[in-house]
């Protein structure tokens, strides 16, 4: 009985009509749809049009080789999430490094075991079906998730509302890449991390729109592969402070504005320099909010607004 779902398509790239003859009759005794390609920039076309399961790819071809199409691959965003595996003779550790390197999830020695060879791709189609569940239910929900590769800056899946939210506040940046600011968080977020330190968040942008990033382990053993769940929020300025009037109908427009910078950390000479007022009004602005907000301190009302509004 085929051990394959009936929805499973394996792509295989190799320039060597043998092999895939061989790798062909065994994969489809196993149940798979099975493609062929015998270059890379066949490989390329039938992987964007056919979108398969999994690819199959020779390391050595004549013309563009194996570490290219993977690189390829993983830099089209309708590619991306397709797991790779390199067939190849070459076994130094160089070779390894660079094919991992370009994006591939495992790689088998010529000449290949076919019963090997389709017990992990079994366990690689596993992982991507509930990878892909997974990207499904939060881009259903409206979440903006991805996840980053830390060696390499790779995204290796995202939702599509994060996709979004990263081109609004990096626009230059290709698709499938991490924009710098955000590796380096994530770099640095990755060793506070592994040395026990408690999670710190990344916050870009000016003005009305700010992206504000968490980092999350994609497991509990703390990412061992380098590869970090982050959620991203957008924060707006101007929906804060909407909802701060029509929450707090009692303050003036002048005062939402002090209540809001005061929500945000800021001292009064900060909130002063911001709305071009002197700290003393600040400050008398300031006793109003707290009078019609019955608090004290500026903790307090920034929690009581932020209890009855939510972040933002």
């Amino acid at each position: 009985m085929s051990s394959a779902d009936v929805s499973d398509t394996v792509l295989i790239v190799d320039d060597a009509p043998d092999n895939l003859a061989v790798l062909h009759d065994a994969l489809d005794e196993a149940g798979y749809i099975v493609l062929v390609a015998t270059g890379g920039e066949a490989a390329l076309a039938c992987a964007a049009e056919a979108q398969p399961d999994i690819v199959l790819l020779d390391a050595v071809m004549p013309g563009m080789d194996g570490f290219e199409v993977a690189r390829r691959l993983k830099a089209d965003p309708g590619t991306v999430a397709i797991p790779i595996m390199f067939m190849t003779g070459l076994s130094e550790t160089e070779h390894v490094v660079q094919a991992f390197g370009a994006g591939v999830v495992d790689y088998v020695t010529k000449p290949v075991r076919t019963g090997e060879l389709i017990a992990r791709i079994e366990s690689h189609l596993r992982s991507a079906r509930a990878q892909g569940q997974a990207r499904r239910a939060l881009d259903a929900f409206g979440h903006a998730t991805l996840v980053v590769r830390e060696r390499d800056g790779r995204r290796l899946w995202q939702t599509a509302l994060a996709r979004e939210m990263l081109l609004r506040h990096f626009p230059m940046v290709p698709d499938a890449l991490t924009p710098p600011p955000v590796l380096a968080w994530v770099a640095r977020e990755a060793l506070r991390r592994r040395a026990g330190a408690p999670a710190q968040g990344f916050t870009t942008g000016q003005g009305a729109q700010r992206l504000t990033l968490a980092m999350h382990a994609m497991d509990d053993s703390g990412a061992p592969d380098g590869e970090w769940l982050v959620v991203l929020r957008e924060d707006s300025e101007a929906a804060l402070l909407d909802a701060l009037a029509r929450t707090f109908r009692d303050l003036t427009p002048r005062e939402v504005e002090v209540l809001y910078w005061v929500i945000r950390g800021k001292t009064n000479r900060d909130i002063g320099d911001i709305l071009s007022l002197s700290p003393r009004t600040v400050h008398k602005h300031l006793e109003h909010v707290f009078e019609k907000l019955g608090v004290e301190t500026r903790t307090a009302a920034a929690a009581l607004a932020l209890g009855r509004v939510g972040p933002r």
